[in-house]
């Protein structure tokens, strides 16, 4: 091995160890700053889990789903279930009752597998519940014609 290439393995490892250096030392940095930062607290909240169901007891999908208390008509919190027919609503904690109200176009399905169009039906279905404090309640919401 020639001097040259010494220099040349020996300036590499130096670069090497110098990056190495720096990103340890700028990841120090960030743990610091990081423990220095007062964390946000996070308001209290309880959560209304639910699945929307169709007529043939299967979850829904796409199901518009309004939440609201029971003295109020206008809905406070609107949402649509996803593919397993799943949703969920963060709302205050604290002794409350809301009125939980699902829409959906529902087409049966035929001998094929096919949703039959023709036969499209309208389903809704309600219902209520009642927050006591920080919580998770896990309801079904079940649609009918």
């Amino acid at each position: 091995m020639t001097t040259k290439q010494r220099r040349i393995r020996s300036t590499a490892a130096c670069l090497v160890l110098c990056v190495f250096a720096a990103l340890s030392f700028a990841q120090a940095t960030d743990q610091e700053q990081e423990k220095e930062k007062p964390k946000k607290a996070e308001k209290p909240y309880a959560l209304i889990f639910g699945t929307a169901y169709g007529p043939d007891d299967r979850p829904l999908y796409g199901v518009k789903v309004t939440i609201h208390p029971p003295v109020k008509k206008k809905p406070r919190w609107q949402l649509m279930s996803d593919h397993r027919g799943e949703f969920a609503q963060r709302v205050p904690p604290g002794p409350s009752d809301y009125i939980i109200h699902g829409e959906a176009d529902y087409a049966p399905l035929g001998p094929d597998g096919k949703p039959q169009m023709s036969k499209k039906k309208r389903l809704s279905g309600d219902t209520k519940v009642h927050i006591e404090s920080q919580e998770r309640l896990d309801i079904g919401l079940h649609l009918t014609e």
